[in-house]
């Protein structure tokens, strides 16, 4: 897996060759500003190293990106009051990836705010269906 991909508009903006709104970086992540955001404060996060999903991600990197997640949650509570905030990551086009660089979306929340995920919550047919998926999903389970 490469570090950099020329092709990859994340990778242009982490290696400076296209500007962004910096709201943090170190030697691991850069967090940015969305061009598009579902409001302000909206806030992207991604690894250095190129990987195009979570699938993809370099052993390590977790808890880089888990740690900017909270930093920059702390930071739109303080500084935008938000009440909360949604760390939403996509993996593959089906579950709406658009920039194959993997990242997290990190999104101030208010109360009444009218954002919403779009789901709606289904249910199994039975515990029976339920407990059998389980079972074969945990089969599989692999690290």
């Amino acid at each position: 897996m490469p570090s950099y991909d020329p092709h990859c508009v994340f990778c242009r903006i982490i290696s400076g060759e296209l500007p962004c709104a910096k709201v943090y970086e170190d030697d691991k992540i850069l967090a940015f500003l969305d061009l598009a955001p579902a409001r302000a404060g909206h806030t992207l996060l991604a690894p250095r190293l190129h990987a195009a999903t979570l699938l993809d991600m370099a052993p390590g990197q977790g808890e880089a990106l888990v740690q900017g997640m909270r930093a920059i949650g702390r930071v739109l509570r303080s500084e935008l009051g938000a009440e909360g905030f949604n760390c939403i990551q996509n993996n593959f086009p089906a579950a709406g990836q658009v920039v194959m660089h993997l990242h997290w979306h990190i999104i101030p929340r208010f109360t009444g705010d009218n954002l919403g995920l779009a789901w709606k919550p289904g249910r199994y047919p039975n515990r029976d269906e339920m407990a059998a998926l389980a079972q074969r999903m945990s089969a599989r389970i692999a690290f």
